[in-house]
């Protein structure tokens, strides 16, 4: 095995990374794929891969991240929807030998790709992550929607009718928009949002802003930005950043202008996306994990996702756990709590008002 700077890796390197994501038959989730990783690279200096050769043939990947004191994470941790190691099957290093070779005390992940053997034992909880498939077509699509959702479905176009009408401008949406004008309006929307919801802005640290807009820009087979805008004639009232390859959407950042709630915008953004996805030959929308009502109505099936860290005994690992775990643990008791957990929302929600009201 040998340790590379993402930007290090070979073009035969980068090639036969792709090669094994076919071959393993996992969705092809963008955030998987060697661009994903050689972005986050460009922001996140201690970004890092592990090699495994069989002579001179690459057989394997283990993108992460390593911290200060051998504290380590998956790649992008904490916004990559998608984690784990890329490795030729058969290919099973012990967890602990993988941690020793890369110097890491410690790997966490909290978004960890189903079927990853390697590090599946480590995982404490895991969570559903909603898809939407289209593989057969957006009509297809909306008929199941018909079955499943009906209200749902119903109460979403009237809302879109009702919106073309409230002006003489034209609802349009554009699935696949450049102009970096409606990016910084999507990223002042959800940094509006998550400071009216109490929530960490995500978008005040730097590499988090610095990587969407990088990606944004980013063309290429496995990883690709798409940012999708719903318009009220010049207008953009709602809009989504995404990743996608292929295959696959992963949706990662949606919002909407708060003047425009009633027609819940976010919603018909949504359905418009998987139009627009459809039509550009995507089968498979993820839109991540976490509960939410419109993912229930949105949705079609499920994948799963895990969370966890992989420890190696010793001091920095155990100072590690007592910093981390306990909290954690707690974050897990309350999400089991449905009732405990909507009281949450609502004290974050009533301290983000207490902080815009001084």
């Amino acid at each position: 095995m040998r340790i590379v700077r993402p930007g290090e890796l070979t073009d035969r390197e980068i090639e036969v990374w792709r090669e094994l994501r076919i071959k393993s038959g996992a969705p092809a989730n963008p955030f998987m794929e060697p661009e994903f990783t050689r972005a986050v690279a460009e922001v996140r200096p201690g970004s890092r891969v592990a090699v495994w050769c069989e002579g001179d043939e690459p057989v394997g990947f283990f993108p992460y991240e390593r911290g200060p004191f051998g504290i380590g994470r998956a790649i992008g941790f904490g916004v990559s929807d998608s984690q784990g190691a890329v490795l030729r099957p058969g290919l099973r290093p012990a967890a602990r030998a993988v941690l020793r070779a890369c110097g890491l005390a410690v790997w966490g992940f909290d978004n960890l790709e189903d079927g990853q053997p390697v590090f599946e034992g480590a995982a404490v909880e895991s969570f559903a992550s909603p898809v939407i498939n289209v593989g057969e077509g957006y009509a297809a699509y909306e008929a199941q929607l018909r079955l499943r959702s009906p209200k749902f479905l119903r109460t979403t176009l009237a809302k879109e009718r009702k919106l073309g009408r409230r002006s003489d401008e034209e609802v349009r949406f554009v699935f696949d928009e450049r102009d970096p004008a409606a990016l910084r309006t999507l990223m002042e929307w959800k940094s509006a949002q998550y400071r009216r919801t109490g929530r960490g802005d995500r978008f005040a640290k730097e590499w988090i802003s610095a990587l969407v807009r990088r990606l944004h820009q980013q063309r290429a087979p496995g990883c690709s930005g798409v940012l999708s805008v719903l318009y009220l004639g010049d207008r953009p009232i709602a809009a989504h950043f995404g990743l996608r390859s292929r295959s696959v959407l992963a949706c990662w950042f949606p919002s909407y202008d708060p003047e425009f709630a009633k027609f819940s915008p976010g919603l018909v953004l949504h359905l418009r996306m998987a139009q627009g996805a459809a039509a550009a030959g995507i089968t498979l929308l993820d839109l991540g994990r976490g509960a939410a009502e419109y993912k229930d109505s949105l949705k079609t099936g499920e994948l799963r996702v895990h969370e966890g860290t992989v420890v190696r005994p010793g001091v920095r690992a155990a100072l590690h756990w007592v910093r981390r775990e306990p909290p954690r643990r707690v974050v897990g008791f309350v999400r089991e709590r449905p009732a405990l957990a909507a009281r949450g929302r609502a004290a974050l929600n009533g301290l983000a008002r207490l902080r815009g009201n001084r």
